[in-house]
């Protein structure tokens, strides 16, 4: 190699500048970092060995400059030690990895001195003709059995290690193999097919692949070599395939269509093919399997539930199985703070700014990056709450922080599982916000509903007092009579009973829970709620027609939301009613069907539009001139996360309405 005249100039002039970039760049990229100054004393001294064969293949007189090139090229492996060194103990001392490498250093030192001795290359040897003594043989023998050694230490070290320290190892590792391989393989290509070309490739090889580490070593996205292998598979094969199909269609079209159109049309179906290729070999090649049961079990608990604290409980144990870790994290706010799992975090502190410029960090992330007392800060949050990764997601209404713990195999989280998590974080975001302006919409609705018994309690109170009132008005009179007086106490705590009774159930209906269905008397839930109704009914002057028909009447449901649900359907039909002119009533009637009891409630009023219909149970949809037209659908949320339908039934303008609700009874 170092005797070929035909090594090509400009491909070595370019690898000399692209080493000497990479290296200013993976120092600036974080200065403080050991990894990183010692990735710029790699860049140097390979910079200045491609100089040194750059001019050596290009002086007349090159015994000279090719003795000095070999030495310099000897001294490589004391870097790339050091940069092993580096990995393996980030924070130890140039000084101490020195006196720990001095046995390296003294074996380099003795090539280089080989290197420059007539042993190595006799003085009769010309550019023409040229001679190699015994002490190249030597010389390659001592290289090929230091980079033997480097690499075993290298397999042995890195079975030992954990976390980051083994990802980069292994990428370290795996640049090195591959790097070899490259080498061997142009220069055997060279031997067999006779193309010099070849051999200018190897600088050009070099400096690709040990970007390609560098990158992977020292930005912030963190990959481990078996990703970085499928990658290169992936694209590869996907690469292969399409032009082997291309190559086939074109000669194919060839026979029918001109040259030009068979071109295009060829272009365009592989094309097509390389496109529905390209996703079965993201599946096949994929590192992680799991994000896609992770993704499909986020949105069947967005779809099925509508609780955000239930909905929280099931993400949490959807991103532990996802990271296959003990700990997560959801943080959510729509103001100043966030709040969760016994966190409360402000969001205009440091670094909570900081990470909603970044949108992800990881330990490993802050630590390759260039430092700040932030990013320290934000350090000092991932570990305080034992976090390997977290991820802030901004939506119109709720910001969103989403974090994992480390993994049992204590791996740090690789960019492609960022990625994954960050899908993750958009759903968890989406369902949670969908589910907490549900829960706002839900409480606005029972407040509303409060509102509109006061009426109703106007009316039902009032009897107990009137009663009160009129025996105490008799007492003095009749305080003698020990009939009066028997009654009288009697009627006291009965008429106070039902008051209190009364005010029970208006506290039990403005007071937020979550729903969870148990066996209940159905016929018992709807006389408690139709003692409710009946003050806003007589108010309107609207009868109230009962027909319990069902027998049994236990049903499967939460006995709150089954009285929410029933007051909002009797409200609805008698303001149906209120302007009918003929007789208004309404009706609630039960039946027994299979597996469940249906209840009905049906109206004289007006019915409802055909248009409307469809629309009836989403939000806002409603033909008063008043209220939101939330109630149907908070009803219809209610009733769906209790496994219970609700529909209308089709109506003749002018005949009225029937909604059904159909409740499952308790398994026999």
């Amino acid at each position: 190699m170092f005797s070929d005249p035909k090594i090509g100039n400009q491909s070595a002039l370019l690898a000399v500048a692209a080493t000497v970039i990479v290296g200013i760049v993976s120092l600036w990229a974080n200065p403080r970092r050991n990894i990183n100054q010692r990735f710029f004393l790699v860049s140097l001294h390979v910079s200045i060995w491609l100089l040194l064969l750059y001019v050596a293949v290009s002086s007349e007189g090159r015994t000279s400059w090719l003795r000095l090139t070999a030495a310099v090229g000897a001294g490589i492996c004391i870097p790339i030690w050091l940069l092993k060194e580096a990995i393996l103990h980030e924070d130890e001392s140039f000084r101490h990895v020195l006196l720990r490498g001095k046995y390296w250093i003294l074996a380099v030192g003795a090539l280089a001195v080989l290197c420059n001795t007539g042993f190595f290359i006799p003085p009769e040897s010309t550019a023409t003709a040229p001679v190699f003594g015994a002490g190249y043989y030597i010389f390659i023998t001592g290289i090929v059995s230091l980079y033997l050694i480097l690499s075993w230490e290298a397999i042995v070290q890195v079975r030992a290690q954990t976390g980051i320290s083994r990802l980069e190892m292994q990428i370290f590792l795996l640049g090195g193999s591959v790097s070899a391989v490259a080498i061997l393989a142009l220069m055997t290509l060279r031997t067999l097919l006779g193309y010099p070309w070849l051999i200018r490739l190897q600088p050009l090889v070099i400096i690709a692949l040990y970007t390609t580490v560098v990158i992977a070593i020292t930005t912030s996205r963190i990959f481990d070599a078996r990703q970085l292998v499928l990658f290169c598979a992936r694209k590869l094969t996907l690469f292969a395939l399409f032009s082997t199909a291309l190559y086939f269609l074109i000669l194919g079209f060839g026979y029918l269509l001109p040259v030009p159109l068979a071109f295009f049309v060829s272009t365009g179906v592989a094309l097509g093919f390389s496109g529905w290729l390209g996703r079965h070999l993201e599946v096949m090649f994929s590192p992680y399997r799991r994000d896609t049961s992770a993704r499909q079990a986020a949105y069947a608990a967005a779809r099925r539930e509508n609780r955000p604290e239930i909905l929280e409980r099931i993400f949490l144990t959807i991103l532990k199985g996802w990271s296959h870790s003990d700990n997560a994290l959801i943080l959510s706010g729509a103001q100043d703070k966030l709040e969760g799992g016994g966190v409360d975090v402000d969001k205009s502190t440091s670094e909570m700014t900081l990470l909603r410029s970044l949108r992800w960090v990881t330990p490993e992330r802050l630590l390759r990056e260039r430092w700040s007392p932030e990013r320290g800060r934000l350090r000092d949050f991932l570990s305080a709450h034992h976090l390997g990764a977290a991820v802030i997601e901004e939506g119109p209404s709720l910001t969103l922080v989403v974090g994992v713990g480390v993994p049992i195999s204590r791996q740090p989280v690789t960019y492609p599982q960022i990625s994954q998590l960050v899908e993750l974080t958009s759903i968890i975001e989406g369902a949670l916000t969908r589910a907490q302006l549900s829960a706002k919409a839900q409480r606005a609705e029972q407040l509303a509903t409060v509102g509109l018994l006061g009426a109703s309690f106007a009316h039902e109170i009032r009897n107990p007092l009137v009663s009160i009132k009129t025996f105490a008005q008799l007492l003095p009179t009749h305080y003698g009579d020990p009939a009066f007086r028997s009654k009288f106490f009697r009627l006291i705590g009965d008429e106070v009973n039902r008051i209190d009774t009364l005010m029970q159930q208006l506290l039990d209906l403005a007071a937020p829970r979550a729903y969870a269905s148990e066996p209940v008397e159905l016929h018992k839930v709807l006389r408690s709620s139709l003692e409710l109704a009946d003050g806003l009914a007589d108010d309107k002057r609207v009868r109230i027609i009962t027909e319990f028909n069902a027998c049994p009447d236990r049903v499967l449901t939460d006995p709150s939301a089954a009285k929410q649900v029933v007051l909002n359907l009797c409200f609805n039909a008698i303001n149906a009613t209120e302007e009918m002119p003929r007789d208004r009533w309404i009706r609630i009637a039960t039946r027994n069907i299979p597996n469940a009891v249906e209840m009905t409630v049906t109206d004289s009023g007006p019915g409802i539009a055909p248009e409307i219909r469809t629309k009836l149970f989403q939000p806002f949809q409603t033909t008063k001139s008043s209220g939101f037209g939330l109630g149907l659908a908070i009803c219809s949320d209610i009733l769906a996360g209790l496994g219970t339908p609700i529909s209308v039934d089709s109506s003749v303008d002018g005949e009225g309405a029937t909604f059904r609700v159909t409740f499952p009874c308790p398994p026999s």
